[in-house]
């Protein structure tokens, strides 16, 4: 590591790890409906615009919890807020084991609005983190390894799923228990490990000086009032970016259905087609972060290396839009996977943008705020797919991934728009020196 050869230290790489596996859990518990979903809906009798009504449920409480949670983060601080998101989260990840059959589709509803709005604290507070403990030429890089945990999470639960339940939906409920355990260690090793830079005992000088290189020193950690927040534009140009969360829930919640109900896939075999999917995910991820630090080492402006990287990501994003055209299932599999690896090379970019213009007392509002305008993406997206699928509209799937290939580089456009120079601000929101 260059870390250890110029005695920066590296303890940084010890919080990145922390919000990696919080990041794992947090989409293992939301990941396997989606991978359930074919066996449930026989199991319970479920139709597709039930189905849609329980993943809304969860979009709904992740949008109103993106607003709540990003405000009680920034309040109350990464090291209590995150506490605080992941104790609701694992709760209500675990109820769901308890919903009987008569009651499962308002059970189902009730458990995920809990997890939706418990699971919108993740991003707001690892974001917040990762602005507080990395420099910004580092932050989309790092941004880019917990994000990938997105798609480790994904990854584990069809094997976790394919290996505990039954084609037939018995031992379903055992997957909703397992990361009550998991996030009971995890906040152990949180309370144990996390300080802010300032106020971290085993945190050398050198690497302190690093962190804060390239970013002024906040004196004040004092939230800021949401009207000074939404009146910028730079605030509204992340939450546009966001739109393309609709996407990712598409493939989240969807993509096990559309496998099964095209290509004849079982519950059972699910496991590879998703690990290839989302590994493709994971080093888009990785490598998107990697990209725009690189392009800022080699002396660009952040403006052009943040708009550069997004715009190869959106061309790379286009592939999709054929997915619904193979008649192989491994084609299906690997554009999937190209447009997953793609968004998540998005992804760790767009969330960095925040960062890079606000200050870091703001960062975990507004990153709630673009999460919350994702999140009703998502829902109108849902109840669309729902109710076409239930008319048996052969072209559902084919309108569903055509806009999922194209949005992308009409969302960095509109970005662009707003946001034509990123500009920080400082911690007054007053406009600082041109980035």
């Amino acid at each position: 590591m260059n870390d250890l050869k110029t005695g920066i230290g590296n303890y940084r790489y010890r919080i990145l790890a922390l919000l990696l596996f919080a990041t794992t859990i947090n989409y293992f518990d939301r990941s396997i409906i989606g991978v359930m979903a074919p066996a449930l809906q026989r199991l319970f009798d479920w139709s597709n615009a039930d189905y849609a009504n329980i993943i809304v449920s969860f979009q709904v409480a992740y949008a109103i919890g993106l607003l709540t949670m990003g405000r009680v983060i920034d309040k109350l601080g990464t090291k209590i807020g995150y506490t605080l998101a992941i104790a609701i989260w694992s709760i209500f990840g675990m109820l769901h084991a308890a919903v009987r059959p008569a009651f499962s589709v308002i059970g189902f509803s009730l458990a995920r609005f809990g997890l939706g709005f418990g699971e919108a604290g993740n991003f707001p507070a690892a974001i917040k983190a990762v602005a507080e403990w990395f420099p910004k030429k580092e932050r989309a890089f790092a941004t880019g390894i917990f994000n990938a945990a997105t798609s480790l999470g994904a990854i584990a639960a069809p094997f976790v799923v394919g290996w505990i339940v039954h084609e037939d939906g018995t031992n379903w409920q055992i997957p909703f228990l397992i990361t009550g355990a998991l996030s009971s260690i995890w906040v152990f090793l949180w309370w144990r490990y996390y300080r802010k830079p300032e106020e971290h005992p085993k945190l050398g000088k050198q690497e302190l000086a690093y962190i804060l290189s390239d970013s002024e020193a906040e004196v004040s950690t004092k939230s800021l009032p949401w009207l000074r927040i939404i009146k910028k534009r730079e605030a509204w140009a992340f939450a546009v970016a966001k739109l393309t969360d609709a996407v990712w829930y598409f493939y989240l919640f969807w993509g096990a259905k559309f496998l099964a109900e095209t290509f004849g896939l079982k519950l059972k075999d699910i496991g590879i087609p998703f690990f290839i999917m989302y590994a493709l995910a994971d080093a888009g991820s990785i490598l998107g972060g990697y990209l725009s630090g690189y392009f800022i080492k080699k002396g660009w402006s952040i403006n052009k290396a943040r708009k550069t990287t997004l715009l190869i990501c959106a061309i790379m994003i286009i592939p999709v839009c054929y997915v619904a055209l193979a008649e192989n299932k491994w084609v299906a599999v690997v554009l999937i996977g190209i447009g997953a690896a793609g968004h998540q090379a998005w992804s760790a970019n767009i969330y960095t943008l925040v960062s890079d213009v606000f200050p870091k007392k703001a960062t975990a509002s507004i990153i709630g705020l673009g999460g919350m305008v994702g999140a009703v993406a998502g829902i109108i997206s849902s109840k669309l797919l729902g109710r076409f699928l239930d008319q048996a509209d052969n072209t559902a799937y084919f309108w569903a991934f055509l806009i999922a290939g194209s949005s992308y580089l009409v969302v960095l456009g509109a970005v662009h728009l707003l946001m034509p120079k990123m500009v920080p601000y400082d911690e007054n929101l007053e406009r600082g020196e041109k980035s």
